[in-house]
């Protein structure tokens, strides 16, 4: 697997917290399905293959997830949800740690449209040390990946390259120096991180 290049990540990522009813229910939420939960991550939280997950001195519980990311290809702004698509250049799979530390997103190399048929129907793996903790479809997303496009539209410029979380599935769970997280998207892409202490 390649080593991104950093002029390939985007200058920001918005996050949508609770997008998986199970996943609200894990963390005893309420679920919302008037509108998406947002966060942003700061761009030095990008981590490709070849890197580790720090983990930050101090930080005591550190938290897998994993999501589908959909990656912006083009400037845009208040953008109508039947169109939102269009505004899709390629996709991303991120494990993602519940902070937002450098090193706290690490993601797959990019992945083209046509490896992903219905980003509204796929699955999501995670796995720890081989065992299975995630396993979730983004079918059972509350707010669909064109909504959250348009919705995020409405307040943000999206630029070339900014990067869209869609959430992630229930079966989060913690992680310790050691560790290995895999994540996978089945016949499409496989990626692991090492986490390590940060000295």
């Amino acid at each position: 697997m390649k080593i991104v290049r950093f002029s390939e990540l985007g200058r920001k990522v918005v996050a949508v917290g609770r997008n998986y009813a199970d996943h609200a229910k894990e963390l005893g939420n309420a679920v919302s399905t008037t509108k998406p939960l947002l966060f942003m991550k700061p761009s030095s939280s990008y981590i490709t293959a070849g890197q580790s997950i720090e983990i930050p001195l101090g930080c005591s519980e550190l938290h897998h997830e994993i999501e589908l990311g959909a990656v912006i290809s083009k400037q845009s702004k208040r953008i109508q949800e039947s169109e939102a698509m269009n505004f899709i250049g390629k996709f991303r799979k991120p494990e993602t740690l519940k902070t937002m530390f450098d090193t706290s997103l690490p993601v797959s190399e990019l992945i083209p449209l046509n490896r992903i048929s219905d980003p509204g129907n796929i699955n999501l793996w995670c796995k720890v040390n081989g065992e299975l903790r995630q396993n979730g479809c983004t079918k059972d997303m509350i707010f669909s990946l064109p909504f959250l496009v348009s919705y995020i539209s409405q307040y943000f410029t999206l630029e070339e390259g900014d990067l869209i979380l869609t959430g992630t599935p229930a079966g989060v769970g913690p992680v310790k120096s050691g560790d290995v997280i895999t994540g996978g998207i089945p016949d499409v892409i496989e990626i692991s991180f090492p986490v390590i202490q940060r000295t």
